[in-house]
């Protein structure tokens, strides 16, 4: 019996196992030799186990071990630092003939090649989520950013396991994977500690985040920076601390660290800072160095012209491209403006052109830390410079404080000036006057928010990888979009796009490899992209062959949030018809002179739209005070035990639109205590419950504008109390959003201070600042009540947050949405409270 089962067992021992799961396979080594290496067919992700090489028989001495080879990408795969600014217009770098030095991008251009007619998709979640699927936005859930984000398909900020990132494919291929920067594509509900992390970078494919979640965030005190999944706060007790700066420090240290320790395997780095998204917060070095050029002195108009200028001189523009008129009707000329207005709006410019000129010395370090490696022969650099066109959400004026815009609030230059010294400071959460906007575009029309236009959508780009391209300083004019940036990485790789990562089959990508533009002798090439649609919050294109049409925008994004817009999207909207070879810049309207041309465009935006799950159309920005799910969807009642941070807007209770209560149950010291005991948001908006010199406090920060409080006139005495703050809305308002009320503030039953509010914040909070409880994180609601990070010096026995009625439903949102697109742009939007002043 034993004999035969030895026989049967050396038999299959000898046997060739399963080899055919391997035949695809290359593998570059001694097989089975620990330092084996393999390159994976790559159309199944993950690759199923290769078959044991070695033998084995019944004893260690008789057997040959192998080991299962490492998963490498193919032999010659390059490193990719796939570099993504944010907010930056065409013409604001030096690259594209701006005036703003920007020495990092020029190298790159100058060893490698220039992109003139390369495309994003107009707003910052779409573009970044495009980027990195290879997949157009609405496709992977990103039809607009993803506080603004709906339940539909393609609005719902969920990108598909049906639509694997380039990070993901990579890493299933061997890669070391990380992300650095802006992560604008967590679904706002799954943005806390709770998670569920699957739509995080960890989640997505990325070994390895140093950043922050949401749309912009402080770079001097990031409430919402993380590492990985933990939140992190390194700015505390290091004053002058700086994200740009240290953004860079930690991906030079992973970039030392994984060279070092793995020098042959590949990879890639998403590198996404916050510059030059608001707040424009350079360091006062940088400040310094752009006041001393005097750049703007002359205003938006003569810069224009100079941008232009030096765009046809470089050849970034064809010969026969028309500078646009100056859109009077909608912006003042410099000239028409008071003293004032132009000493801040200097002010402003040289402020945001530092930001920029400082986030580029910083990409430029990490590309330093690449050469001083010895890898940057083998780098493929993409710098795309801009997720979308220069912002307009500054206002007309600009402002110091961005969650004003996103409130409805402007504040004209005189009453801005207080913030004059502070701009750019931790003080401020600034942007910049319209009018700069407008020229940072040059030479096209619009701006970010617009996909209808170029000044939204063009954005320039520089690819140098100095082992393969070798036309230093080409430009490269094929029409291209963001979604081929995925494609040409795997191109160049030579990795295929995969049918099947984790069980789940791929959406083909809908993006095209630029790898054919790299040859000189390619330059000329005809673009291998001959459609491509656009559509971000109403406004729409379709280009097709060298034409495109394209929507007259119905409303300037820099107008109020609440600002009518057509309740009819698709219909509601004038179109417009350029030929691109005439007329590079968008000013020639051949709508009346080829009527069915249009028509024929405008019906492929409807199949490319069906298509791309771009239906149906929302032009409403009001969107961001949509429910939506999560651990928050449908509570009213939140109990905290004990100290927690960092819990993001969508996962904790919203106070906005409504009554509410707030109970604590506390012990306090003899001396009264002090510290935080709840808070939302911080400086720039916000509210928080805590104890100052030992007297109970609630204080409401309307947008840094007015801080109405409520406060106890006596110290609590030591021992356990009761503290609730009861807010009741005014039911016979007349507002929708941002309706008054009256708060009155109770200590162990006994009413301690009471006060009647006109308006509260109908929108939003600071953004960038989370829900504590126990003590606070980011910035202070009052800075001079308290400093971070105010931590409760008692015991917390329980925190209840009760949210009662408002007059904001999905029935009241529909009907207010209907009313406001029958009324003049002109008149003031009803249901919106009135700006403070």
């Amino acid at each position: 019996m034993f004999r035969s089962l030895m026989l049967q067992f050396l038999a299959l021992a000898m046997a060739v196992p399963l080899i055919g799961r391997a035949e695809a396979q290359t593998i570059r080594g001694a097989r089975g030799a620990p330092d084996a290496v393999m390159t994976l067919p790559g159309l199944q992700l993950p690759a199923p186990s290769p078959p044991f090489s070695g033998k084995i028989l019944p004893n260690a001495v008789d057997s040959r071990p192998a080991w299962p080879p490492q998963v490498m990408p193919p032999a010659g795969a390059p490193n990719v630092l796939l570099i993504l600014t944010d907010d930056v217009g065409f013409g604001a770098p030096s690259t594209f003939g701006g005036v703003i030095p920007t020495p990092t991008l020029d190298e790159v251009a100058n060893e490698g090649l220039r992109y003139t007619t390369f495309h994003t998709t107009a707003l910052c979640s779409p573009t970044r989520a495009a980027l990195l699927t290879g997949r157009n936005h609405h496709q992977v859930g990103f039809g607009d950013i993803s506080e603004l984000s709906t339940g539909f398909p393609g609005y719902n900020a969920i990108i598909p396991p049906e639509t694997a990132t380039i990070a993901a494919i990579l890493r299933q291929n061997g890669y070391a994977t990380a992300w650095f920067g802006k992560d604008h594509n967590v679904p706002p509900w799954e943005a806390s500690t709770a998670g569920p992390f699957t739509n995080w970078p960890t989640g997505q494919g990325f070994d390895y985040f140093y950043g922050f979640v949401g749309g912009d965030t402080s770079q001097w005190q990031p409430g919402n920076l993380f590492r990985d999944t933990t939140p992190i706060h390194p700015y505390d007790g290091h004053p002058g601390w700086n994200l740009i700066t240290a953004m860079a420090d930690d991906a030079i240290d992973y970039l030392r660290r994984n060279v070092e320790i793995a020098p042959n395997r590949p990879w890639f780095i998403h590198y996404a800072p916050g510059g030059t998204h608001a707040p424009h917060h350079p360091t006062r070095e940088w400040v310094d160095r752009i006041e001393q050029m005097h750049l703007f002195d002359d205003g938006w108009e003569a810069l224009r012209e100079r941008i232009f200028a030096n765009q046809k001189r470089l050849g970034v523009i064809p010969e026969n491209a028309v500078l646009p008129a100056w859109p009077a009707d909608m912006l003042k000329r410099w000239s028409d403006l008071t003293d004032v207005e132009k000493k801040l709006f200097i002010r402003q410019a040289d402020v945001y052109a530092a930001y920029l000129a400082y986030t580029d010395h910083e990409i430029g370090r990490v590309i330093d830390e690449v050469k001083r490696l010895g890898q940057l022969d083998n780098t493929l650099i993409i710098y795309i410079s801009g997720d979308n066109g220069s912002s307009a959400e500054g206002s007309v004026n600009g402002t110091p404080n961005e969650v004003m815009y996103f409130n409805g609030v402007a504040l004209d230059a005189e009453q801005q000036m207080p913030w004059y010294d502070a701009w750019g400071t931790d003080k401020t959460y600034n942007h910049m006057a319209v009018g700069w906007t407008w020229a940072f575009g040059t030479p096209y029309r619009w701006t970010k928010q617009v996909a209808s236009h170029f000044g939204g959508t063009r954005n320039g780009m520089a690819i140098s990888w100095p082992a393969r391209i070798k036309d230093h300083g080409g430009i490269r004019q094929q029409f291209h979009h963001v979604i081929d940036i995925a494609p040409t990485i795997l191109d160049l790789a030579g990795i295929p796009q995969p049918n099947m990562v984790n069980g789940i089959a791929q959406r083909p990508m809908d993006g095209v490899s630029m790898a054919y533009t790299l040859p000189a002798e390619n330059k000329a090439l005809p673009s291998r992209r001959t459609t491509q649609y656009f559509e971000i919050l109403g406004n729409r294109a379709l280009y097709n062959d060298g034409w495109i049409a394209s929507t007259t925008p119905p409303v300037p994004p820099w107008a109020s949030v609440a600002a009518p817009r057509p309740s009819d999207v698709m219909n509601g909207y004038a179109w417009e018809l350029y030929k691109l070879a005439d007329d590079p810049t968008q000013v020639h309207d051949l709508a009346k002179a080829e009527p069915a041309r249009l028509e024929a465009l405008q019906e492929l935006f409807i199949m490319e739209g069906q298509k791309n799950q771009v239906f149906p159309l929302n032009n409403s920005i009001t969107a961001m005070v949509a429910p939506r799910p999560g651990p928050a969807a449908g509570r009213t009642h939140f109990v905290y035990t004990g100290p927690s941070c960092c819990t993001q807007a969508n996962a904790a209770p919203s106070i906005l639109n409504r009554s509410f209560r707030i109970t604590a149950d506390i012990t306090v010291l003899a001396d009264g205590g002090s510290g935080v005991l709840v808070t939302q948001g911080g400086r720039f908006a916000g509210w928080g419950l805590y104890l100052k010199d030992g007297k109970p406090t609630f204080t409401m920060n309307l947008l840094d504008l007015k801080r109405p409080k409520w406060q106890a006139a006596d110290a609590l005495t030591g021992g356990q109390h009761t503290l609730v703050f009861d807010f009741a809305l005014d039911p016979q308002g007349k507002m929708l959003f941002g309706r008054g009320g009256t708060g009155i503030l109770t200590v162990d039953g006994k009413e301690a201070a009471k006060l009647t509010l006109p308006e509260t914040v109908p929108f939003t909070f600071a953004w960038d600042e989370t829900f504590d409880v126990g003590h606070d994180t980011g910035t202070p609601v009052d800075d001079a009540d308290y400093q971070i990070p105010a931590n409760f010096t008692g015991k917390i026995g329980s925190i209840a947050v009760d949210l009662g009625e408002g007059p904001v439903s999905l029935e009241s949102m529909t009907a207010w949405l209907k009313q406001m697109s029958t009324r003049d742009v002109e008149h003031p939007a009803p249901g919106v409270a009135p700006a403070s002043k």
